[in-house]
């Protein structure tokens, strides 16, 4: 089996040499052994685990815990623990597919809570704590929609709030794609493309970034980073399969 020092294992995984003593620190490859001056001296063994540890950190979804399921992934592996971290993925390919179904599922109720939409002006008049109440979430919830601007609330004479049916709607349809965990700026940008017409694609808009949007994070895009990170999945398996018939 081919050994490697520090530098020649940060040139082949494309890091730098602190990050593979970083790596080491946190668990994520073997501890590799050392000489008597003290240099590591790191294996094919270790090549192997860098690479599943950068391909299981490349995406950059963490939400429900999704990161640290990743992580629990790399240290079975890196304890030589293969069987072990294959189930794990598997465990961790059906989450990523549920949160894939959710995301697909709050566009759907979107598109059904459109549809149903009746542009009258209903007798629906409710208080912020009356709403927050209705739509079962939390005041500090509502408040904070309302100040990313999602929606604004007329007021009343005496400068309260006053939410009717349009306002409730457009709050479901927020809290449905935020409870998939869309961010508040891919809502913002369904939201403002739905006033101009109802006529748009849903799914597009919602995961398709402007060229206005100078910082864009995974969850403004997150049909597509869900979908990037199933693909990654795909690969951590065949790789810990490689590994577990090399090493075991």
């Amino acid at each position: 089996m081919n050994t490697y020092k520090t530098t020649e294992m940060a040139q082949i995984i494309g890091i730098h040499p602190n990050t593979v003593r970083l790596y080491e620190e946190l668990g994520l490859i073997a501890k590799p052994e050392r000489k008597t001056n003290g240099y590591r001296v790191f294996t094919d063994v270790h090549v192997e685990q860098f690479k599943l540890a950068r391909l299981a950190l490349k995406a950059e979804v963490t939400q429900n815990g999704l990161r640290k399921k990743a992580i629990d992934i790399i240290k079975a592996s890196a304890s030589g623990s293969y069987e072990k971290a294959i189930e794990l993925t598997k465990a961790y390919f059906v989450q990523v597919k549920m949160e894939q179904n959710n995301a697909e599922e709050a566009i759907e109720s979107t598109k059904q809570l459109l549809s149903n939409s009746n542009m009258e002006e209903l007798k629906l008049h409710f208080t912020r704590k009356e709403a927050a109440k209705y739509l079962q979430i939390t005041m500090d919830t509502l408040r904070n929609w309302e100040l990313n601007g999602l929606l604004t609330i007329k007021r009343k004479k005496n400068g309260y709030r006053i939410y009717n049916e349009k306002d409730i709607q457009r709050l479901k349809i927020i809290r449905s794609l935020r409870c998939a965990n869309y961010s508040l700026l891919s809502i913002l940008r369904l939201l403002e493309a739905l006033a101009v017409t109802r006529k748009i694609d849903l799914r597009e808009v919602i995961d398709t970034p402007q060229d206005t949007e100078d910082i864009v994070s995974v969850c403004d895009r997150l049909l597509t980073s869900l979908g990037s990170l199933e693909k990654d999945v795909h690969e951590m398996l065949a790789h810990l399969e490689k590994m577990k018939k090399l090493f075991k």
